[in-house]
Order: structure tokens, then sequence, then C-alpha cells
């Protein structure tokens, strides 16, 4: 039986809040898809430090987080790097969310 899905608009607005009830400062950088758009979070951390995490389904159809970058041995210019990925994949996939979050202690806020 598959569980129903909560439109990505209420999840991402949802997002939001955790975020600026956490403190942090978070935005959305690009509209999607109001009903089934993918997710992406850009993190803004202190020190210049920046991560992307992207939404995605394990096997079983839940939903997940992941981290292209986190193994990739080149993190000087990974700023550049992700905004290339976002670009491409916005070009790609034109219902994809995009959110910033700014956060000094490092946390996405990630359900």
């Amino acid at each position: 039986m598959i569980e129903p899905r909560l439109k990505t608009e209420i999840r991402v607005s949802a997002h939001l809040r955790r975020a600026q009830a956490g403190g942090a400062f978070a935005t959305i950088v690009r509209k999607g898809d109001p009903d089934a758009g993918a997710v992406a979070v850009k993190l803004f951390i202190a020190r210049g430090d920046v991560r992307l995490y992207i939404q995605s389904r394990d096997l079983d159809g839940n939903p997940i987080w992941r981290e292209p970058f986190s193994d990739d041995p080149e993190t000087d210019d990974i700023e550049a790097k992700i905004d290339r990925w976002i670009e491409k994949e916005s070009a790609i996939d034109p219902d994809i969310w995009v959110v910033e979050i700014e956060d000094r202690e490092g946390r996405a806020f990630l359900e």
C-alpha cells in the first residue's frame, strides 16, 4: 500500500518554518511544481562552507536526503560546483525546488 504524499509546496513551506524557528535564514530561490517537484537544499555554514542536499527516495519509496558532493576531494570551489549542478538539474527537471538556508551551526533542518 502506498502512503499518500504531501504536496511539495507544503513540505517546502514547513521546511522554511522549521529553519526560521531554529534561528536560521531560509528562502526559496526556485519554485518548482507545487504538487510533486523534487527538492534541493543549499546550506551555507560559517566560514564559507557550502553543502547541497537532494531529496530522493529509497528502494521502498521512503523519502531520504543525500549529499552528492560529500565525497568530493575538491572543496575549494564547491559552491560553484553546486551552482552548476543546480543549473543543470533545473534545465533537465523544471519541477525542482531550490531552498537556501544559512545557519552558523550547519543545520539543514532536514526531516
